[in-house]
C-alpha cells in the first residue's frame, strides 16, 4: 500500500527542486508558483534552511553551495590575481612592526607575504613552504617553520607536529585562508587533517584574520573548522555582496574591502 506524501512534504521538495534548477528565487514568485500565501513560503524556507538545504536571504533564498574538491595551490596561483593582490596589500597593511603573526597556507595568504617586505621586526609563524620561501631572505623577519607532513597539493605542512609546535607558540595575530565561508556553517575546508590544524592555527592567536576573495563566501566545504564569530577582522574585495558585508558586521566582525 502506498503512503501518500504529506502536502507541506511536497512542497518543501518542490523548493529544493525549484532552486536547483534557478539557484536563486524571490518569494514572490515561490507564492505564485505553488499557489500558497508569502508567509507560508517563509516558513517553509525557514525549515529548509535549518536542516542546510537553503540559504534564505532578503525577499527570497537560493540554493547553498557546495564545495567538495580544491584544485591544487600552483593551479589557483592565478585565479582572481589582481582581488587577491588587493587583499594582499591591505591585510599586510594591518601588521605592525615587531608583532608576531602566523601565517596560514593559501594563495591570497602568499600576496599578504609578498606585502611584508617593508616590517621591521617582524616575527612569521608559518606551516606554508611557499610563504617560508618568501620570506626565508628577509633579514628582518625571524621567520618559524612550523614543521609537519606536507600535504603535496597545497605546499602545506599540518597534522600532529605542527599543532604541538602552535601549542607551543603565540601569536599577535593569525592571518588565515579558508575554502569557503559561510555565516550559517563558519570556516569549513576540504581536507580533514587540514581541518584539525585549522583548528589549533585559530586558537594560537589573539586576533584572527581572514583573508578571502568574494567567490569564498556563502560556500560549505566538508569539515567545519570554525564558527563565523571566531574571527575578528575579514579582508575581501570589493565584489562580495553588501548584505554579506553587514550581516558580518552585525557579528561585531571587523570587515576590509580592497
Amino acid at each position: 500500500m502506498r503512503t501518500e506524501v504529506p502536502l507541506t512534504t511536497r512542497r518543501l521538495q518542490q523548493i529544493e527542486h525549484i532552486l536547483k534548477q534557478r539557484q536563486h528565487i524571490r518569494v514572490t514568485e515561490l507564492s505564485e508558483q505553488l499557489g500558497v500565501s508569502e508567509p507560508t513560503i517563509r516558513r517553509d524556507l525557514k525549515k529548509l534552511e535549518a536542516i542546510g538545504r537553503v540559504h534564505r536571504e532578503h525577499g527570497g533564498a537560493s540554493a547553498p553551495t557546495s564545495t567538495t574538491t580544491e584544485p591544487p595551490i600552483l593551479q589557483r596561483v592565478t585565479e582572481n590575481i589582481e582581488e587577491k593582490r588587493r587583499i594582499g596589500r591591505l591585510a599586510a597593511s594591518l601588521i605592525q612592526d615587531g608583532e608576531t603573526i602566523f601565517l596560514g597556507s593559501g594563495t591570497t595568504t602568499l600576496e599578504v607575504a609578498h606585502h611584508l617586505h617593508d616590517k621591521k621586526n617582524l616575527t612569521v609563524i608559518t606551516n606554508a613552504l611557499n610563504i617560508a620561501h618568501q620570506l626565508a631572505g628577509n633579514e628582518n623577519i625571524t621567520l618559524i617553520i612550523t614543521g609537519g607532513v606536507i600535504r603535496h597539493s597545497e605546499l602545506s605542512m599540518i597534522g600532529h607536529i605542527v599543532e604541538q609546535t602552535l601549542r607551543e607558540l603565540r601569536a599577535d595575530k593569525a592571518i588565515i585562508s579558508m575554502r569557503a565561508v559561510s555565516l550559517q556553517d563558519g570556516l569549513t575546508n576540504v581536507d580533514p587533517l587540514e581541518t584539525n590544524t585549522d583548528r589549533v592555527i585559530i586558537q594560537c592567536a589573539r586576533q584572527v584574520i581572514l583573508v578571502a576573495d568574494h567567490h569564498k563566501f556563502d560556500k560549505v566545504a566538508t569539515g567545519v573548522v570554525a564558527p563565523i564569530t571566531s574571527v575578528h577582522t575579514i579582508v575581501t574585495d570589493d565584489q562580495t555582496p553588501p548584505t554579506t558585508i553587514q550581516h558580518l558586521r552585525d557579528l561585531d566582525i571587523e570587515v576590509y574591502q580592497a
